[in-house]
């Protein structure tokens, strides 16, 4: 499952990139960008504020050493001052135990979220029922039919396969109910966000109060879903699809926008000139040229709700999640694979076939809306198809799947990875295991760093991110990062935060040093890039869950495996991006590195890197992002800190200890994204912030 798929904010170069230039030394080294300007020559470029703006980083820099001089005389050291800490566990034990009381007495419990829980319930259980009366074959056959209508025979075939391989791992009940929600909590995202979209992209003034929203939304990581909505409905069902309903919805909502914002002003003009009305303009032109986009962000919901209803199994989601949870919660690998594996297949079906449906509707812009007489046909025959084969299933009385057609793959897996702990954990020649690996991680980089942030004086870590925050953004930025750090330690769990990341920033290095070398290598060779592209396919579709069980196998628990898993999850976006932004790189550019001859290493570091800066520092906070999300996952596995304590809370119905636990991860995501996403720091007028 990706982020990077989805528009963000990306960073964006300061002006366009220029050729490079020969030194004296012969050296070839890129010129510098030219500085932001707004667009246009900057006034009084010989003034003060012109000089301030070119010193920038130097005054930022000067700055924090005077405040961190001023702050060590002043302040002293410490951790978070106690004085400064707000008990919020009164509070909100007494809005819990409000809530409780008058769930079923309060009125807007009874006429309004009393009646969206009971939509949610009734419209899963009725696509749940559907499926069942459909039987294994009736579903099998009609994903084939799906993914033969909109992607192809090959895809048809690999949905069969899928679906066939749920059955074989004794998972199809679980798998249905997975769908089930998955279907619901995928409909509502994409209503919600295309009515976002569309006010979005049809007014500046929603988009300017919607883009901090979507912001921020994309951002959080997966658990501060949770939180909120288990306060309103409690553990079930209905929690569950509304958390991942308002975690899959962003991206719907930012392409939607973006794709009626990039229709084409000739088509518009020549829409409004005809005297269609805004109606019109908008069914007949803004939506059909945003086509693309809008299936692309279908396919976004579709990848981010399924990870979400995966993750959702912590408050009661039930279905494929809840296996793999409770498997975890047991270290019982060979279960929670027979569980993953299914949620893998699902994730590269839906992501295969949405993302080909979208190909090919892009690739035949010509193509009539309605479909012709012969497709009509085709579909009419397809579910007919399906009809006779659920009917075959109903008077054969073979609507589950047979139970003598299951394998089972737990055993197996188990003992081999008893096989492993006694094996590879420890003790092998020269090498050592994977539990001494892990082992040297954590004493060697992880209690250091964690120790070393703990050991920061608090005003100093702020201003650090103060500082930070400064040199790639504006006042606004680094005046958010600070309160969001802040806020964090006003919550009590300044230590927690600092363990959380601790493993972020450890995670992040790694992803990073990996990342960029794999991206350099694969935008330099077009063999590695094909060898990399399928594997690194299948791990973008891949829930964050699923990669909790091959490093609990490989590692055991701890807080070295969920860096591990925050790693793996994290590094193709990585590798992507930078091997884009390599291959973007302008061969003009590279083409006068080579005539001037620069070797292949100097267009690397001297050409390549420089000029894809902006795709390096979109990768960092990419990376960083994703890197969140697992780390506080981790906490299922033994990660500790922030993550412990919400999974702990969410488990026992403490709502202090979770939704403190929660809060305090919106805002280290914020102070992460906020401190590693460059911002544009220029005015209408072209002046600098």
């Amino acid at each position: 499952m990706s982020a990077t798929t989805t528009p963000t904010s990306a960073p964006t170069p300061a002006g366009p990139a220029a050729a490079p230039e020969k030194t004296a030394a012969g050296a070839v080294t890129p010129a510098s960008p030219a500085p932001a300007t707004g667009g246009g020559p900057r006034r009084g470029s010989g003034g003060l504020r012109s000089r301030l703006r070119d010193h920038r980083g130097r005054l930022i820099g000067t700055g924090a050493a005077l405040l961190l001089v001023l702050g060590a005389v002043l302040l002293g050291g410490g951790s978070w001052p106690a004085g400064l800490v707000a008990d919020l566990s009164g509070p909100l034990d007494r809005v819990g135990d409000w809530i409780i009381d008058h769930r079923d007495s309060h009125p807007f419990f009874l006429y309004f979220l009393g009646h969206v829980s009971n939509a949610v319930v009734v419209s899963v259980r009725a696509v749940y029922l559907l499926l069942l009366a459909l039987g294994w074959a009736g579903v099998t056959a009609a994903a084939g039919l799906v993914a033969w209508r909109l992607a192809g025979v090959r895809l048809a075939l690999v949905s069969v396969a899928a679906f066939a391989v749920c059955g074989l791992l004794g998972m199809w009940v679980p798998t249905m109910q997975t769908l089930a929600l998955m279907v619901v909590a995928v409909l509502a995202s994409v209503l919600l966000g295309v009515l976002l979209g569309l006010a979005a992209g049809l007014s500046d003034r929603m988009d300017r109060v919607l883009r901090p929203v979507l912001d921020t939304m994309q951002v959080l990581p997966a658990f501060a879903y949770l939180l909120p909505v288990v306060l309103v409905f409690g553990i079930g069902v209905p929690a569950a699809v509304l958390a991942t309903v308002v975690y899959a919805a962003p991206p719907m909502a930012r392409l939607t926008a973006l794709g009626l914002r990039g229709a084409d002003a000739g088509v518009m003009e020549a829409a409004a000139s005809l005297g269609a009305t805004g109606r019109q303009r908008l069914l007949t032109a803004r939506l059909p040229l945003a086509r693309k986009e809008l299936l692309l962000g279908v396919n976004q919901s579709i990848m981010m709700a399924l990870g979400m209803a995966v993750i959702a199994s912590v408050i009661g989601a039930g279905g494929l999640g809840d296996r793999v949870y409770q498997a975890l919660a047991s270290v019982d690998v060979g279960a929670a694979l027979a569980a993953g594996v299914p949620i893998v297949l699902l994730a590269v079906v839906l992501d295969r076939v949405t993302a080909a449906a979208g190909a090919r509707l892009g690739s035949a812009p010509g193509r009539p809306a309605g479909p012709g007489r012969a497709a009509a046909l085709a579909s009419a025959a397809s579910v007919a198809g399906v009809a006779v084969v659920a009917v075959a299933g109903h008077l054969t009385g073979r609507l589950g799947w047979p139970q003598a057609w299951t394998v089972d793959t737990a055993g197996p897996v188990n003992r081999a990875v008893d096989w492993m702990t006694a094996h590879l954990y420890s003790g092998v020649p020269v090498v050592g295991g994977t539990a001494d690996w892990a082992g040297h991680f954590t004493t060697g980089v992880l209690n250091p760093l964690r120790s070393g942030l703990q050991w920061l004086p608090w005003w100093s870590v702020l201003l650090a991110v103060g500082a930070l925050a400064l040199l790639i953004g504006t006042w606004r930025t680094a005046a958010t990062a600070v309160l969001a750090m802040a806020a964090i330690g006003v919550l009590g769990v300044w230590g927690p935060a600092l363990d959380t990341l601790s493993q972020v920033l450890a995670a992040v290095a790694v992803t990073l040093l990996l990342g960029i070398a794999l991206g350099a290598a694969a935008a330099r060779s077009a063999r590695l890039e094909r060898v990399l592209r399928p594997v690194l396919d299948v791990f973008q579709t891949m829930p964050q869950f699923v990669y909790l069980i091959p490093v609990v196998a490989l590692f055991g628990v701890g807080r070295a495996p969920a860096v591990a898993a925050a790693v793996v999850y994290a590094l193709p976006a990585v590798v992507r991006i930078t091997a884009q932004g390599l291959r973007a790189v302008d061969p003009g550019a590279m083409e006068s590195a080579r005539s001037l001859g620069a070797t292949s290493r100097q267009q690397l570091l001297q050409v390549q890197l420089p000029l894809a800066r902006p795709a390096l520092l979109l990768a960092v906070n990419q990376g960083v992002v994703l890197v969140l999300a697992v780390v506080v996952i981790g906490g299922l596995v033994g990660g500790g800190a922030l993550g412990y304590d919400a999974v702990f809370g969410l488990a026992q119905g403490d709502l202090a200890t979770g939704l403190v636990a929660g809060a305090a991860i919106v805002c280290l995501g914020l102070v992460l994204d906020r401190t590693t996403q460059p911002t544009q720091r220029r005015t209408r007028s072209g002046k600098g912030a």
